[in-house]
């Protein structure tokens, strides 16, 4: 079997002319250069050279090197391609995150991630925190960003920020016209939409409202929009708040421990990819300066 390193030698003396330069190249001895040429001409049964002076090759020697270029070519992008991988320059990534995170803070930490990465692709799935968990339980997802988990679960969770919950309706219903914080017996005559990050509120105030509730909307788009057409009123985390449609308000509840604990989901029982694991090292950074610019407050693990 012909080494690569045997080819390699094979190689540079074709292209060199000379063993002396080709020595030099490969920083070899001159004799050791010519004991593999002979070697290489055993193995494969022919004069590869015309003269001793390897200045020209015979027509064995010039198809041996048309073929020998293209395995060295094929096999240093594969080195480098496995090196690139290893250091986090290439791969693929697949972000499941509920969708205030995907909308209010992915799009500031992805353009900075990618920016000396090129070669990664990313996938950012957006969907409520238990599918979250599910994404990141299955494989799916490489890494996951959503509320604390409710049961327990095989996926570890590093706590980065927590928002407090907001009452969001109709600017002109008549929680917003009384201009103060909301009881939980103010929303009783208000239609209660459920919704997967309200899942997570354990208050039993709450709780007895929410199991008289009839409908349950995943979609923050169609929440907005039924909050909007005054169909009824939600509960929502205050960073999904941040840019409301016009004629929907986020009113403060009275009651004070209402709060949502967002974090770093990633599996415990596999090894991370080199680029998964540079994301969450870029997440765990970069997220707590980017939530004090939005006034949350930051958890510590």
């Amino acid at each position: 079997m012909i080494k690569l390193e045997t080819l390699r030698t094979f190689v540079t003396v074709a292209e060199a002319g000379n063993i002396r330069d080709a020595a030099e190249r490969l920083c070899r001895t001159g004799s050791a250069v010519s004991m593999t040429l002979k070697q290489l001409e055993h193995e494969v049964g022919g004069a590869l050279f015309e003269t001793d002076r390897k200045s020209s090759l015979t027509p064995l020697g010039a198809f041996m090197l048309e073929t020998g270029r293209l395995q060295i070519q094929n096999y240093d992008r594969m080195i480098d391609g496995i090196h690139a991988y290893a250091r986090n320059r290439i791969g693929r990534l697949t972000l499941a995150s509920v969708p205030s995170v995907a909308a209010n803070l992915v799009p500031s930490l992805l353009p900075r991630f990618v920016l000396d990465r090129p070669g990664v692709e990313i996938e950012l799935l957006d969907t409520d925190s238990r599918n979250v968990l599910r994404s990141v339980e299955s494989g799916q997802a490489d890494l996951g960003i959503a509320g604390r988990p409710l049961s327990r679960t095989t996926a570890a969770f590093e706590p980065l920020f927590r928002d407090r919950f907001k009452v969001i309706c109709n600017a002109g219903c008549d929680l917003a016209a009384a201009g103060k914080l909301v009881e939980w017996a103010d929303l009783e005559s208000q239609g209660l939409i459920l919704n997967g990050a309200s899942d997570t509120i354990d208050a039993p105030g709450y709780k007895a409202l929410s199991e008289k509730a009839s409908m349950y909307v995943r979609n923050v788009t169609s929440l907005l929009a039924l909050a909007k057409s005054g169909f009824g009123v939600t509960l929502l985390p205050a960073l999904a708040a941040v840019d409301l449609p016009e004629d929907v308000v986020a009113l403060d509840l009275a009651e004070e421990n209402m709060w949502r604990v967002v974090g770093l989901l990633s599996r415990s029982d596999t090894v991370p990819s080199p680029v998964a694991l540079a994301f969450r090292a870029f997440i765990l950074d970069e997220v707590p300066k980017l939530v004090r610019t939005l006034g949350l407050e930051i958890v510590n693990p």
